[in-house]
């Protein structure tokens, strides 16, 4: 196992020991020409190493500013951590002239939209990052499949990386803190909800963590192609069961994979081993129909998925769980942009995979859903933008999330 640095160590005791490396519990990083004593100074040709544990990812191309660094293009700063929740302080701003910052983390996880700072101004920023690794706790590990060690190599690695993106991102600081006492919401899922690699790829999940306060972590588990049986032979709901906690809230949306191979029952019965699971380890779980896939006959949305939304629903019902019926929002959400216009929200040539712009309305479809509902999570909300309608969704030619970097090649999604 590679030495992590231990940067502004603040409490020796806490730190934790794996193996025989010290990890640290707290990570700050200065890009000024004049860092302060308590954090590491970061150059601009800092590239990151396992040697040191930090630095920017290939390819950066930014700019001191002398209070920080400032780039037009998007770039990305990797620190390596263990497995856990992060939340992340930026400071950001530049002297010499406006910014406009847009955050993602891990594999394009959104995470803060197009904060604009004016000359001279600063603007402190946090969010919670989850970082993951294969191996679960009583043994073995999640069955990852080729892509997930490929072009999503972010996702299962032994980094927290942040891509700053804008017209003219600036950053000043990093702060970067382990946290133990913040409730996780987990995903579970096929390609409409996993953190898709690449553009013009996108899925709700990713998009979901930019709804929420610094005071939840969003881990997306969901993945391309699964099923619920898929998933669970992959180990992947063993990976949940092994970290989930009372006060932590799990959401599950299957069915587009599913219904090419189970029938309805049989898909029913395999959603309830789910939710008994995680009922013994007293998670809040919280059911979600399929997303529709753009299958118009006039202006009408028909029902691909024939009866798999109502077996969503009858276990909701049967269960007394909370149900977010995606299905029935993502009807009227591509109703309301009508046969051409909702072109707009997919991946050219794609019916079932959404582009940033299809994959933001739906997240905030899901926030919706959320803080319709009983669920304590919706206090975590922010309060902009507010309530969500289906029916009037943002203009497609209003919207624009910058495109990430291109790391690797990308290939389709899993399933369809």
């Amino acid at each position: 196992m590679k030495k992590i640095p231990t940067f502004k160590l603040l409490i020796f005791i806490g730190s934790i020991a794996f193996s025989n490396t010290l990890y640290a519990q707290t990570y700050s990083f200065d890009f000024s020409t004049k860092p302060a004593a308590q954090s590491k100074a970061v150059k601009t040709d800092a590239i990151y190493s396992t040697e040191t544990g930090f630095g920017f990812e290939n390819g950066a191309q930014i700019s001191t500013t002398g209070n920080g660094i400032s780039s037009a293009k998007p770039f990305l700063f990797s620190v390596a951590v263990p497995e856990g929740n992060y939340r992340v302080k930026l400071m950001l701003g530049d002297d010499d002239g406006e910014s406009e910052t847009t955050v993602k983390a891990e594999t394009r996880r959104l995470m803060l939209e197009k904060i604009k700072t004016r000359k001279g101004e600063r603007i402190e920023k946090s969010f919670i990052v989850n970082v993951r690794r294969p191996g679960i706790a009583d043994g073995g590990e999640v069955k990852l499949k080729q892509r997930e060690t490929g072009e999503e190599q972010f996702t299962w690695d032994d980094k927290l990386t942040l891509e700053f993106n804008g017209p003219r991102s600036s950053v000043d600081t990093i702060s970067i803190e382990r946290v133990e006492n913040v409730p996780t919401l987990y995903l579970l899922g096929d390609s409409t909800v996993t953190d898709q690699p690449g553009e013009p790829y996108a899925s709700w999940g990713q998009m979901l963590p930019r709804f929420f306060s610094a005071d939840v972590s969003v881990a997306n588990y969901a993945q391309s192609g699964e099923s619920l049986a898929s998933s669970k032979t992959a180990r992947r709901l063993d990976k949940v069961l092994s970290l989930v906690k009372p006060d932590d809230y799990v959401l599950i949306q299957f069915g587009h994979n599913d219904m090419k191979a189970v029938d309805v029952a049989t898909y029913k019965n395999n959603l309830k081993i789910y939710t008994a699971a995680l009922a013994e380890k007293h998670a809040q779980v919280v059911l979600v129909t399929q997303v529709q896939r753009r299958t118009f006959e006039g202006t009408t949305i028909t029902n691909s998925h024939k009866g798999y939304p109502d077996a969503v629903r009858e276990v909701a019902k049967e269960e007394n769980l909370p149900l977010i019926d995606l299905h029935a929002m993502s009807k009227v959400f591509y109703e309301a942009l009508g046969p051409e216009k909702s072109l707009l929200a997919f991946k050219p040539g794609d019916g079932t995979h959404h582009n940033a712009y299809g994959a933001y309305e739906l997240a905030r479809c899901i926030v919706e859903g959320v803080r319709q509902s009983k669920l304590p999570l919706k206090k975590f909300i922010l309060a902009q933008p507010e309530n969500f309608d289906p029916a009037k969704p943002d203009a497609p030619e209003s919207f624009f999330i910058p495109a990430s970097p291109a790391i690797v090649s990308i290939k389709k999604p899993d399933g369809s």
